[in-house]
Order: C-alpha cells, then sequence, then structure tokens
C-alpha cells in the first residue's frame, strides 16, 4: 500500500480516537478549547521560529556558506504549521516536535543517517594521466 494513503487513512482514525478518549475525559468544550489553543499558540511558535530561521539563513549567506541546515529547517516548520492548524492531538504532538529546535535536530540527524554514505579512507594520491612531452621542434611553438 502507498504510504501516503495510508496516512491519509490512519490519521484522521486516530485523531477521532484521540478526540473521543481526550473528550470523554476533560468535556467537550474544554477539548475544543484546548484544540484552537494549541492552533494559536502553534502558529505563533512557528512564525517566531521561522523568523530565527531565517536570520540564520542569512548569517550563513553573509559568511559565503550553504544555508542547508536553514532550508530543511524553515521546511520542517512550514509543515509542522500545517500540522498546527489541523485539529487533533497527534498533528499537535508532531507538529510542535517539529518546531522545537532541539528536537529538529535530533530527527534530522536520524534522517540524515540513512541517506548518508559511507566515506572512503582518504589517500595522499591523485589519480591521473601524463604524457611525457619532450624537447621536439614540433611540439614547441615560440
Amino acid at each position: 500500500m502507498n504510504p501516503i494513503l495510508f496516512l491519509i487513512i490512519i490519521v484522521p482514525i486516530i485523531e477521532i480516537y484521540l478526540f473521543i478518549k481526550i473528550g470523554g475525559q476533560i468535556g467537550a468544550l474544554t477539548t475544543i478549547f484546548l484544540i484552537f489553543s494549541t492552533a494559536i499558540l502553534g502558529i505563533y511558535y512557528a512564525k517566531y521560529e521561522g523568523l530565527n530561521t531565517l536570520k540564520a539563513g542569512f548569517i550563513q549567506l553573509s559568511k559565503n556558506e550553504t544555508p542547508a541546515y536553514e532550508v530543511l529547517s524553515g521546511a520542517a516548520i512550514a509543515f509542522a504549521a500545517i500540522l498546527l492548524i489541523l485539529p487533533g492531538f497527534a498533528t499537535d504532538l508532531f507538529g510542535f516536535l517539529l518546531i522545537f529546535p532541539v528536537t529538529r535536530k535530533f530527527m534530522f540527524k536520524n534522517i540524515s543517517k540513512k541517506f548518508t554514505r559511507p566515506k572512503k579512507k582518504e589517500s595522499n594520491f591523485i589519480d591521473g594521466e601524463f604524457e611525457d612531452i619532450g624537447d621536439d621542434d614540433e611540439n614547441r611553438k615560440i
């Protein structure tokens, strides 16, 4: 089964289950208030972290360095903001985990380990070909 199709099916099921369980414990109005407050708080914090990431990216550019981490971080913050706008407790939890820099770095390290190749041993030799050019008059132009 396609993983995206699986997520489209399983995420609403998890969210509905959590709405029923949490709503049964704390009440319907409190659950609705909690959903709206996490969305508002999350969007505010996403804006704050997004501006910090943008600032760090400009600092990297001023040092003539590639802001690769900042670009990935900005995309993760945008995705986290979308997750926080969606109503639900599971999406809010994952969104907050993506917004906080400590957990975002931890997630990036774990994901990047899967995509990096093992490094070859460095040597002091450079492979190449050469051609010996003698003092022939044909090869020399003055």
